[in-house]
């Protein structure tokens, strides 16, 4: 996420199921047990499911952007890590009207954000299952305490879906935590004279009865917050890079397109320093800035409101594909791994670019006092993970390590960190002891002080 878009605030209380004739036991657990409304996240402990692991992701999608209307379809195939009578998608605000599991209907309750599912049959620890969830209702936006928004944003002639960090459950159901990654199939039908964009490649698009569908599909695994779909009056275009990588940009025909030339160019500088792109694809939506308030790493497509699509947040954007995106946190503690790392980005870009060398944005995070009100490694909440020590001080931990190991080993364990852990899951105990693996130092010295440490020190 873009550092000047804002700070998140949002940690609203997801009720724990009780399904009373649905559940084997009544109260649900919390905390990753085998019917649990919640996989135990520190920050957000109700967020996600416990029980089984996503593969992949059908979703087929129907919006009137007059009415407001959303009808879909979801098939989600998932392995179950324990012998399931009940499961838990997250959903919100929208009605759910037939479930089945493996083709047998499957009784259903709903509370809060929790869609509680029993199957005909309990499914047996291990086994591959699929589960078609039809719904439909008017997708919203999920309001933080701060008044910004994410979920379901309509705009004048279509929508926007955001979703860090629980945005996603507002337009499809699913286990809606960054540990849970699968690939995705979209198609998507809206009226003719629209266009539809989402992650990953294009994969076929037909006009009938004044409706057209877009399909998208996304090969590599993905976090659903980082799932997005904008439908309105787009330009839409295609490039490559030089190293082949094809470039999808929309960019909503209120809005200058210049600047989405610059995506091939951030992108060889990027894999310059971090090695080679982890996706299929590449790309940006553009879209006014009263669609959105913050710019946002959606996977292989990033969102960027006109006004925020300057070349430094390009730079941090296109970072979080290696850092964020394909190297997905483990938990939403692990936060600053995003944005520390995109944060560090758009520092090298100055210097590269620009006329500020790195040393001096460090100068002036530190002198900051707004980051040094924690750890960027122990935000205090989940109001607090887009706060200030999260980016600034984030790449302030990354600056010491260079410090620290030098230049050719810190480049180096940046491009190894991307590959080590592509598109999977990692924390700050991961990225700690990589770090003291491959540089063969004890870096308890920045990790007790940047990371961990309570208060500003003396001096840099």
């Amino acid at each position: 996420m873009g550092r000047s878009a804002r700070t998140r605030l949002l940690s609203p209380a997801v009720a724990v199921l009780l399904l009373a004739g649905c559940s084997g036991g009544g109260q649900t657990a919390v905390g990753g047990g085998p019917d649990a409304a919640g996989v135990g996240d520190p920050l957000f402990p109700t967020l996600g499911n416990g029980g089984y692991d996503v593969r992949h992701y059908l979703l087929t999608l129907e919006y009137d952007p007059g009415s407001g209307r959303l009808a879909g379809t979801a098939e989600i195939l998932a392995r179950a890590t324990r012998e399931l009578d009940v499961f838990h998608l997250d959903l919100h605000r929208l009605s759910a009207s037939e479930v089945t599991v493996d083709g047998a209907g499957a009784r259903t309750g709903h509370d809060g954000d929790e869609l509680a599912v029993r199957p005909a049959e309990p499914v047996a620890a291990g086994r591959l299952f699929r589960t078609v969830v039809r719904y439909a209702g008017a997708p919203s936006a999920i309001t933080d305490a701060d008044g910004s928004e994410e979920g379901w944003l309509r705009t004048p002639d279509g929508a926007l879906a955001v979703g860090e960090p629980m945005g996603s459950m507002a337009w499809f159901p699913g286990n809606h935590h960054p540990s849970d990654k699968a690939t995705y199939d979209l198609s998507v039908t809206v009226p003719e004279g629209l266009e539809a964009v989402s992650n990953g490649e294009p994969a076929g698009e037909r006009t009938s009865g004044g409706r057209t569908t877009f399909g998208w599909r996304s090969k590599e695994p993905m976090a659903s917050y980082l799932a997005t779909l904008a439908i309105g009056r787009f330009e839409v275009g295609s490039s490559r890079t030089r190293s082949g990588v094809p470039v999808v940009t929309a960019v909503d025909e209120a809005v200058s397109e210049s600047l989405s030339r610059r995506i091939p160019e951030a992108l060889e500088w990027a894999e310059g320093l971090f090695g080679p792109y982890p996706f299929s694809s590449a790309g940006a939506i553009v879209v006014p800035d009263e669609a959105v308030g913050y710019a946002l790493e959606t996977q292989s497509r990033p969102v960027f409101p006109a006004g925020s699509f300057t070349p430094e947040i390009l730079a941090h954007e296109i970072a979080h594909q290696w850092f964020g995106d394909s190297v997905t946190p483990s938990s939403w503690r692990d936060m600053w791994l995003n944005e520390g790392f995109a944060t560090y980005a758009e520092w090298l870009w100055a210097e590269e670019f620009g006329s500020t060398p790195v040393g001096r944005s460090f100068d002036r995070a530190f002198a900051d006092s707004g980051n040094w009100d924690f750890p960027p490694a122990r935000p205090p909440s989940a109001a607090r993970i887009s706060d200030d020590p999260v980016y600034e001080r984030g790449a302030m931990v990354l600056h010491r390590v260079r410090l620290a190991v030098g230049d050719e080993v810190f480049f180096r364990l940046l491009r190894g960190w991307a590959r080590e852990h592509r598109h999977g899951n990692a924390s700050t105990a991961d990225f700690t002891a990589y770090a003291e693996r491959v540089s063969a130092r004890d870096l308890d010295g920045v990790w007790d002080v940047w990371l961990y440490g309570e208060g500003r020190p003396p001096g840099p």
